[in-house]
Order: C-alpha cells, then sequence, then structure tokens
C-alpha cells in the first residue's frame, strides 16, 4: 500500500498504478493511495482504515461505491481486489461502525454521496 504521494499530486495525471482512496467514517474523510495491481490483502487494508481514522477499537463494516452509485461490501480478498481494480478515477471508501445504519440506508446514501467535493 503506497501512502507516499504530496497532497498537492493529484493522481490522475501521474502515469502510474495508483488508485486515489477516499474513505468516509462519519463526517471524517481520509485520502491515500494503493497500488491498482497488488492492492495487498483486505486484512491489511481494513488495518489501514482503522488506523487512518483512529478508530482501533472499533468493528465496523467497509463497503464502496460502484460506478451505478450502488454500496457494495468490501469485506474478504476478492472483493476488495474488484474494488480498487474498477476504481475510476476514484475509490470511495464508506466506513460503517457494526450495529449502524441499515444497509438499505446506506445504498440510498451512496447515490447522494457518490458526488463528494
Amino acid at each position: 500500500m503506497n501512502r507516499s504521494f504530496n497532497k498537492s499530486q493529484t493522481l490522475r495525471y501521474l502515469e502510474c498504478s495508483a488508485v486515489e482512496v477516499k474513505s468516509k467514517f462519519g463526517a471524517e474523510f481520509r485520502r491515500f493511495s494503493l497500488d491498482r495491481y497488488k492492492p495487498g490483502k483486505f486484512e491489511d487494508f481494513y488495518k489501514l482504515i482503522l488506523h487512518i481514522h483512529h478508530i482501533a477499537n472499533l468493528e465496523v463494516m467497509i463497503g464502496y461505491a460502484d460506478v451505478h452509485g450502488d454500496l457494495l461490501p468490501i469485506n474478504n480478498d476478492d472483493n476488495f481486489f474488484k474494488a480498487v481494480s474498477s476504481a475510476h478515477p476514484l475509490l470511495r471508501v464508506f466506513i460503517q461502525r457494526q450495529g449502524g445504519p441499515t444497509v438499505l440506508k446506506l445504498e440510498r446514501k451512496a447515490c447522494q454521496m457518490i458526488h463528494w467535493c
């Protein structure tokens, strides 16, 4: 997992295999990058998410908005790789406390929130 890009660099204009990730937990957003072709394991991604959002003591569910605005889960290596490899140009990640709002509510929110600034 590569987090060595400066904030002033935009990955959209770099010719590299990096995927920009924008994660949201509550009202807080974080940005980092992953290698599109070697994103690593889901478990490492899960630990990174907990670390960068300072929520190491919480159990969370992670999902992403696909190109159609549907919220899909990221909970194993296969769908983690699918999320990273299909991200164009940005992978939008939603983090939800387990026991939080239902998935149906999250799907409606994903459609509205797909247009993050």
